[in-house]
């Protein structure tokens, strides 16, 4: 480079580093989580003056140990597809 061209690379404003602005970002207030049902063993039993006592019905086509699924208005089973509606409350 020639002499001249060295002045003005020197003589030209350095550029400032440019400030970033930090901007406050405000938080979003998650609601709450609901709490999750019980799970397994312990919402199928019930213990009562030393008895277990099981609370809901079992399956009449797959036998003991297939517990129905509790439904608004049916018991369902899982394993085999067995429905048996509640009584219709009057």
């Amino acid at each position: 480079m020639s002499k001249s061209k060295e002045k003005t690379l020197e003589e030209a404003p350095k550029e400032a580093p440019k400030e970033e602005k930090m901007e406050k970002v405000e938080k979003i207030e998650k609601p709450e989580k609901k709490k999750k049902k019980e799970k397994g063993v312990f919402s199928l039993y019930k213990i009562e003056n030393d008895k277990i006592v099981r609370l809901r019905p079992t399956c009449e086509r797959c036998g003991i140990g297939y517990f129905m699924a509790d439904h608004s208005d049916r018991y369902t089973c899982g394993h085999c597809g067995f429905t048996r509606y509640k009584p219709a409350e009057k």
